[in-house]
């Protein structure tokens, strides 16, 4: 059980230091793009922000997926690549189908990922929503600097 625990804490926080990496870029990106970003038209570019955000944050889970996944398959839990990324997709997602479970031995591993998997998806969101409120509220700034 304590080294099911202690996999499971070093794989939460390598995806932990990926979640951390993706919200320094997309900080830097919206940075970067920043003089751009608050000209008008305003509308276009909060999609284009949505839109690159949503796929930094589905880079960042599958990034997530494929570090259980390579786990999973370096422990020898599963012998095929397919079996352990449709896995760890599974319990990240926390859907749980069940259609395919990890060995009794490791079966608090799996608990392990679906946690990791729910507080990811909670910074997901927070990045999304933290990302556009950042932008958006300097897009209102500089309409209000023009007046």
């Amino acid at each position: 059980m304590l080294h099911q625990l202690a996999i499971g804490t070093v794989l939460i926080l390598v995806t932990i230091v990926i979640a951390g990496a993706g919200f320094w870029l997309a900080e830097a990106l919206v940075s970067l793009a920043s003089p751009w970003l608050v000209r008008r038209p305003h509308a276009p570019k909060l999609a284009v922000v949505l839109m690159v955000t949503v796929l930094m944050v589905l880079a960042v889970l599958t990034l997530s997926v494929w570090v259980w996944a390579l786990a999973f398959l370096f422990l020898g839990i599963f012998t095929a690549l397919e079996a352990a990324t449709y896995f760890s997709i599974v319990a990240f997602t926390t859907l749980g189908f069940g259609d395919i479970l990890l060995p009794h031995q490791w079966r608090i591993l799996g608990g392990l990922a679906a946690a990791n998997g729910l507080l990811n998806m909670g910074l997901f969101t927070a990045m999304l929503v933290e990302t556009l409120r950042r932008v958006r509220s300097e897009q209102v700034k500089g309409e209000a600097d023009e007046r």
